[in-house]
């Protein structure tokens, strides 16, 4: 005959480890919902653009040595605003319907990105650390093509108007480049005019397209609408 203390034991301990186990389950899936919640809205008055708390943590994964696991709400509320800022521009580039980015230029980005990591293996790393699977996985893939839309929308809509004047670049030269190389370069010869020309170019456009996207940027705040949902 069984003892009355094992009987009672089994009836209590096996019903409290399937609870156990029940609630387990229930807390990732609560985890998971919670991860994935809705951040912020981004709309135009036609489109709505949804920010989740994943976005930000994507958006975290692709830049180096920033704090994961967990991540800092200051790092957290960055990536917010930078995303914003991508939401802005998507609706405004979806005014103008183009060609999607091409896998060419996906993969070109991928590289780009991963240049910027020490190694290989520390870029997916940190992709699997916020779950992605691999550079094939969907959503990453999809976060690259955005970017890719982005940039050449940017490129499109700013700087192919950027003009740049040989007085320009010779004002830079002389009131710019010339006394920082100095100051960097104590004791070398200053590079010629032509022999920089190009480089100076290069900044004087992108500072150009900076100045005009942060301008439009302020722009399409104004007349947005953007919600703030949860705070990170």
């Amino acid at each position: 005959m069984k003892n009355p203390l094992q009987k009672l034991k089994k009836n209590f301990i096996f019903p409290m480890i399937f609870l156990l186990v029940f609630l387990s389950f229930f807390n990732q899936i609560k985890a998971q919902e919670i991860v994935d919640k809705t951040v912020a809205t981004v709309s135009d008055g036609v489109r709505t653009e949804l920010i989740t708390y994943s976005d930000l943590l994507w958006q975290l994964a692709l830049v180096p040595e920033v704090q994961l696991a967990p991540p800092s709400s200051d790092d957290l509320n960055r990536a917010l605003q930078v995303i914003i800022r991508q939401r802005l521009i998507a609706l405004e580039a979806e005014r103008l319907p183009r060609a999607e980015p091409k896998e060419e230029e996906v993969n070109k980005e991928i590289r780009r990105v991963l240049n910027l990591f020490s190694s290989t293996s520390e870029f997916v790393r940190r992709l699997n650390i916020v779950g992605f699977k691999s550079i094939r996985d969907e959503n990453f893939q999809r976060i690259m093509r955005q970017r890719v839309a982005t940039e050449k929308y940017i490129e499109f809509r700013f700087r192919s108007f950027v003009v740049i004047t040989p007085e320009d670049e010779k004002n830079y030269y002389q009131n710019v480049f010339t006394p920082d190389f100095r100051r960097r370069n104590p004791g070398l010869l200053l590079p010629p005019f032509d022999e920089v020309r190009s480089q100076i170019n290069t900044i004087l456009t992108e500072q150009k397209v900076e100045s005009e996207l942060e301008s439009f940027l302020d722009n399409a705040q104004s007349r947005a609408e953007i919600v703030t949902l949860s705070e990170v």
